[in-house]
């Protein structure tokens, strides 16, 4: 006896999801038309050449950048092309909004809500940097959302999804080290829900396990468990726009340590200045450790002057115009730059990076006609800075005041991750771009059951 099988027509299966499939497409058309505008990825000094270099000499780096980033461009060597790197990320981009889109119609959202609150990151020039470089960024985004994502796919969590989102957290936390946390916010989130304490157990124990291997890797190269050698060297740096050694009292072996006559307009800058006080201790990050000790006993000896440089540098990512953060760098502003410049012939790591992992390693030029038509695109600076991201951070706080639960997770995550590196460095608008995906998930769920759903009459 046979068994006929009935199959949906393709149209039922895009049904009520028309507007996002025609908003994705224009996305993705955007991608390929910055993939035809410049000739290659964009790389910066020093960051883009330390991610490369950790690809081809597979071991942890001693300073900033921990090596999970690394693990992705060592998948991507064979092809030898920054191209396919840039491409690999836009795919992440795309990725992203997917995600959102997925969870959001999960959680009841309309069909419109949904495709809105994925908008930014299908749309905002600050996004399609970031996916056509070789920075961190986009895959921290992506495994954060999708960590999250999977944490609050049902209403109970599995114990199958408790692991993957530890694995995933971790994983955000291995490319880029303020991350980490969000594995505690995730656990301090099952225990909020009352989640049976075997799969919290299990969340823990799958984000835990992959940092430590990671910190035991790092052991065996630099001699201390740690999953970064700069985390001393970043506080420190914190401090040193608010720091009075007069009221910390630093003892003999940290007092070198104090401020001196250098005066920066940004915390991140002391970190390179080469008249800074820690740098003229010789190697920045061999004083690691010291630096640490000097940073918490000024964060203890000045706690309020702390604080009111977190809060102050903290609110220029809702400045209504941007705000260039060291003054010596540009501000984001919506619109696709003509490239130009070279790279730093002179440092050896360049020509290193160059012989061993792709010999067309070039810096970037803009393309006709392609970099013509980019020219016209203009994505407005308010649609993801300024007041309107304090509206969507507040839209997702009232959702919270109403007791909407649903929006905890991704509004605590959006608040941590707008603050964390602030609180640990510096303000930079680019380290503030993770926050907009998840803080726009918690907006939207906020706001979910005030807004009209455009149901037709029957």
């Amino acid at each position: 006896m046979s068994v006929s099988v009935v199959r949906r027509p393709p149209v039922a299966a895009t049904r009520g999801h028309t507007l996002f499939l025609a908003v994705l497409t224009a996305g993705a058309a955007l991608r390929v038309l910055v993939m035809l505008g410049y000739d290659t990825a964009r790389l910066y000094w020093y960051d883009s050449f330390t991610y490369l270099d950790t690809a081809v000499n597979m071991r942890p780096q001693g300073a900033f950048h921990p090596a999970g980033y690394s693990w992705m461009l060592w998948l991507l060597r064979p092809f030898e092309s920054m191209g396919v790197i840039a491409a690999v990320q836009h795919l992440m981009g795309l990725g992203v909004a997917v995600l959102i889109y997925l969870l959001l119609r999960r959680r009841g959202l309309p069909g419109w809500g949904a495709t809105l609150a994925a908008a930014p990151v299908l749309f905002d020039t600050g996004f399609l940097r970031l996916e056509h470089a070789v920075l961190s960024d986009t895959q921290v985004i992506l495994l954060v959302v999708a960590g999250l994502t999977v944490l609050m796919w049902r209403q109970e969590v599995s114990a199958r999804a408790a692991v993957a989102a530890g694995v995933l957290l971790a994983l955000a936390g291995l490319t880029r080290t303020a991350a980490v946390p969000l594995l505690g916010l995730a656990v301090l989130y099952l225990l909020l829900r009352r989640t049976p304490w075997r799969r919290t157990l299990a969340l823990a124990v799958a984000g835990l396990v992959p940092l430590g291997l990671y910190a035991g890797w790092y052991a065996q190269h630099h001699g201390r468990f740690a999953l970064s050698g700069s985390d001393g060297v970043a506080l420190w740096a914190r401090t040193m726009t608010f720091a009075d050694c007069a009221r910390i009292a630093p003892p003999p072996d940290l007092a070198p340590l104090c401020p001196n006559d250098v005066k920066l307009d940004a915390a991140s800058e002391y970190v390179w200045d080469a008249k800074a006080s820690l740098n003229l201790l010789g190697d920045r990050f061999a004083h690691n450790d010291r630096a640490r000790r000097f940073a918490v006993r000024a964060i203890l000896a000045q706690p309020l002057d702390y604080l009111g440089a977190v809060v102050k540098e903290t609110s220029l990512a809702f400045a209504f115009t941007p705000i260039a953060h060291p003054k010596r760098v540009g501000v984001p502003d919506g619109v696709f730059h003509r490239a130009g410049g070279g790279l730093p012939e002179d440092q050896p790591l360049v020509r290193k990076v160059r012989a061993e992992y792709d010999p067309d390693i070039r810096a970037m030029r803009s393309v006709e006609p392609f970099a013509s038509v980019l020219d016209l695109y203009r994505y407005p600076w308010l649609l993801h800075g300024g007041p309107l991201f304090a509206a969507v951070l507040l839209a997702g706080l009232g959702g919270l005041a109403r007791g909407n639960r649903a929006a905890l997770l991704p509004w605590a995550a959006a608040v941590f991750l707008l603050v964390a590196p602030v609180a640990a460095l510096d303000f930079d608008h680019r380290y503030a771009l993770p926050a907009i995906p998840v803080a726009c998930v918690a907006a939207a769920l906020g706001l979910h059951g005030t807004l009209p759903r455009f149901r037709k009459s029957p």
